[in-house]
């Protein structure tokens, strides 16, 4: 059966390679954004890939635009099976550089975009009792860093909200399912057209994997989404356990090395466009796709992700040969 799939911030990043990887399938997409250059070229992906595409620019800071949103995706594709909720801005600046009103700004996207777009779509799918939502995460959402603390602070919201909603669906034994998929740094172009006070043009923290990698365990997310969490690559295990057992001294050294690590080297352009307000790819704008400036330093590859995803095979595997090797012992010693 055909799936009907909706994925906020579908005109670059994240949210352009799920589209992308959805359309694959054949599924029926509306895309979500504010740029509508990026819009149009993902929705010319999605046809080319063997999906169809309903391109609906809005903001999902606007609840009401929201409502509208799931109400038409609805009377035009059919019922939604999957909401990717993915759409987000930032600042990159050190905390008091930034002004009241930006900080209201990037929370009410980033963390406040994925609580409206929840609960506008969460209405119908639980009176058919059946659907899934995905978060897109971050590591950040258990490990704030320094120059990001509106995005930190989102992320660690949008983990608290997930974690509460979840509760409540298993307490009303509901068959709509909430996950959420927490990532590393990603080559996006978020680093590109976020609003930036650092001197350099910002980039992810290394390692860095490309946003295909990021696609892939949102579809396997959404296709296993009883599991209430999923980590993806090998920085992000380090990064999350490495929080749970040193939270202090991975403060100490996020102070030391966290300003230059978000940092290339190179002075940043003076008209970089940013999103804070409006989509960078407006009048004068561009398309500016899934990836950002660093193919070159991108990894299309994550095992860990591999291990993630058969993790219940391999603890199975490892219980049996644990046994299996009790049982000769066993043996060896009854001789």
């Amino acid at each position: 059966m055909t799936q009907v799939v909706v994925v906020t911030g579908a005109s670059g990043g994240i949210g352009r390679a799920v589209t992308r990887k959805f359309a694959e399938r054949g599924a029926k997409l509306a895309l979500i954004a504010r740029g509508e250059k990026g819009l149009e070229a993902a929705a010319a992906e999605v046809q080319e890939a063997g999906g169809t595409a309903l391109v609906l620019p809005l903001d999902v800071a606007d609840h009401e635009a929201v409502e509208a949103a799931v109400a038409r995706v609805e009377d035009e594709l059919g019922p939604i099976d999957v909401w990717v909720n993915v759409a987000f801005t930032a600042v990159f600046s050190r905390f008091w550089h930034v002004s009241p009103e930006e900080y209201k700004r990037a929370t009410e996207v980033s963390y406040l975009g994925y609580v409206y777009s929840t609960m506008a779509v969460l209405k119908p799918m639980m009176e058919r009792d059946r659907g899934t939502i995905v978060h897109v995460g971050s590591a950040l959402a258990y490990r704030g860093i320094p120059l990001q603390t509106a995005y930190c602070g989102s992320k660690h919201a949008i983990q608290g909200f997930h974690e509460a909603l979840r509760c409540e669906l298993i307490h009303e034994k509901s068959n709509v399912h909430v996950t959420m998929v927490q990532m590393p740094a990603v080559n996006t172009p978020q680093f590109s057209w976020v609003l930036s006070r650092l001197p350099d043009h910002a980039q992810p923290v290394p390692p860095i994997y490309q946003p295909e990698v990021a696609a892939k365990a949102v579809l396997f997310a959404a296709d296993h989404p009883k599991r209430r969490e999923y980590w993806v690559g090998a920085s992000t295990v380090g990064t999350l356990i490495g929080d749970k057992f040193i939270p202090g001294l991975l403060d100490q050294y996020l102070g030391w090395k966290g300003f230059s690590s978000q940092q290339t080297g190179r002075r940043k352009d003076p008209d970089q466009p940013h999103n804070l307000w409006d989509p960078a790819d407006g009048p004068d704008g561009r398309d500016f796709g899934a990836h950002g400036a660093f193919d070159d330093r991108a990894t299309a590859n994550a095992p860990q992700l591999w291990f993630s995803h058969h993790h219940k095979t391999l603890i199975g595997a490892g219980a049996a040969m644990v046994a299996g090797a009790l049982v000769v012992v066993g043996r060896r010693m009854a001789r």
